[in-house]
């Protein structure tokens, strides 16, 4: 058994709290004492986003009946993740259950303009019952959880 320095030490415990952030490959040496030559930890500064930053779309509307509506909401899955959509929120006032905000991240501002304004979501909204549909277009600034 070796017993090993206090700084060696440190420099192993630097190493396995070390937490490698996106795909960089970028790395900075530890400067501590007597660590084995070579060894490296990343730093999160030094590298990009984890994830790039989504198209958001914030959709508020009201809606005849809501189960209908979400049936036809739910029927429209393939053609929406076709579109671009790559995840979704739905929320609703408690006072007014059938005034809904559709939360959703895109691939691109552009795809998701192109999916609510084509024809066939015009089409589809009014099949859905779905009244006075405001839309926002949104780039995401920053995500996080606390």
């Amino acid at each position: 058994f070796k017993r090993l320095s206090f700084s060696h030490l440190m420099a192993t415990i630097r190493l396995s709290m070390a937490v490698k952030f996106g795909s960089s490959n970028r790395v900075r040496h530890l400067e501590v004492g007597d660590h084995t030559p070579g060894d490296r930890v990343t730093y999160p500064d030094d590298d990009p986003p984890a994830r790039p930053l989504m198209a958001h779309v914030l959709i508020l509307h009201g809606v005849d009946d809501y189960p209908a509506w979400k049936a036809v909401f739910d029927g429209a899955a393939d053609l929406r993740r076709r579109a671009g959509e790559r995840r979704y929120e739905l929320l609703r006032d408690p006072r007014d259950p059938n005034l809904i905000v559709h939360f959703s991240a895109w691939t691109s501002l552009e795809a998701a303009r192109r999916f609510f304004e084509s024809p066939e979501l015009v089409r589809i909204r009014a099949e859905a019952g779905v009244h006075a549909p405001e839309f926002h277009y949104l780039e995401e600034l920053e995500a996080g959880s606390l």
